[in-house]
């Protein structure tokens, strides 16, 4: 059940409900005049309480605190360098894998040459085979966050393990949780009980609904940050793609949730020459940014180095997107 009060709101009536609904060992949330009540599909109100009110919404999704019908505003999520969500587009961009304190610092000075205000780099690395390239794990970490730091960017990094939590929110700005993980319902409760924004990618053979759901682990348990991020899905053809980019479900996601939707081109056709066509085509679609992965010598990268951009490839790329995106602006003015 979804509540709206009239404004201005009476906060004794809100304060009333509340105090009822607890008793009937109800969840209770609030967002501005909206009041959601979980699992609750009936409730006889009094004369009083229902002149506060100005409608109520039975029939809601189960990620209700993701939904517009509860939360119909844009989400702004705002880090230190970055502004995400909303009208802004937020580049985010680094190797697939932190290779080496030298590497990470060149790569992360080219990330920013081409807009980007968040270093994207795994310390830890969810990999098919166990016998590939695992990360560099705490000292990976440390070697993304100088590069960051030293360029004046925000860190986006993933985060593969609940017990991984505190450790990777010393250095992080962003907790990333990836395709593999995301119905790992521990560490997705993990994040919750952080105020560390998190960006949620999409599973490989997820439903909009269940990546939906999946973030509503995260907004349940009081972290309300969040960005989800479309990376592809498996479907019957991967000859020609890794995956199939499903940009679709950016427009679709934005009718359905307040999150800022984020495309990842790199990870959903897996071939550097196809990146940039689909970051264009991302851009296009009206997702409020770009996560891309660039390496110098992607013919020796430690991890997923068809699919990374060399340097002046992805300048070309960011400076298009960028350019695509002001033009869009201009359409809406």
């Amino acid at each position: 059940m979804i509540i709206q009060l009239k404004q201005p709101i009476n906060t004794t009536i809100v304060d009333e409900l509340k105090v009822k609904f607890a008793r009937m060992r109800k969840q209770v949330f609030v967002n501005n005049n909206y009041l959601a009540v979980i699992d609750l599909d009936h409730f006889d109100f009094t004369d009083q309480e229902s002149a506060a009110i100005d409608q109520v919404k039975m029939k809601t999704s189960t990620y209700v605190l993701g939904s517009r019908m509860f939360h119909p505003e844009d989400t702004r999520i705002k880090l230190p360098h970055s502004q995400i969500g909303g009208s802004d587009f937020t580049m985010m961009a680094g190797p697939c894998s932190v290779e080496s304190e030298e590497h990470i610092r060149r790569m992360a000075k080219v990330a920013r040459q081409g807009g980007a205000t968040l270093l994207r780099g795994g310390a830890f690395k969810p990999r098919t085979t166990p016998y590939s390239f695992q990360g560099l794990g705490e000292e990976g970490l440390r070697f993304l966050r100088e590069a960051a730091d030293e360029n004046g960017m925000d860190v986006i990094t993933e985060v593969m393990d609940e017990t991984h939590v505190p450790m990777v929110a010393e250095y992080t700005d962003v907790f990333q949780i990836g395709a593999r993980n995301m119905q790992n319902f521990s560490l997705l409760k993990a994040v919750s009980k952080t105020r560390i924004p998190v960006a949620l990618k999409r599973g490989l053979a997820a439903t909009i609904d269940d990546l939906l759901n999946a973030s509503e682990y995260i907004a349940s348990g009081g972290n309300h940050n969040i960005m989800l991020i479309e990376r592809g899905i498996r479907t019957f053809d991967n000859k020609y793609t890794r995956n199939t980019f499903d940009l679709g479900a950016v427009p679709v996601l934005q009718k359905l949730t307040h999150y800022p939707i984020i495309v990842d081109p790199s990870h959903a056709v897996g071939a550097w020459d196809l990146v940039a066509p689909m970051a264009y085509a991302g851009a296009a679609s009206g997702a409020s940014g770009m996560i891309v992965e660039i390496h110098d010598d992607p013919e020796h990268a430690f991890s997923d180095g068809p699919q990374a951009l060399k340097p002046d490839n992805y300048l070309a790329m960011s400076a298009h997107v960028f350019a695509l995106r002001q033009l869009m602006d201009s359409w809406e003015g």
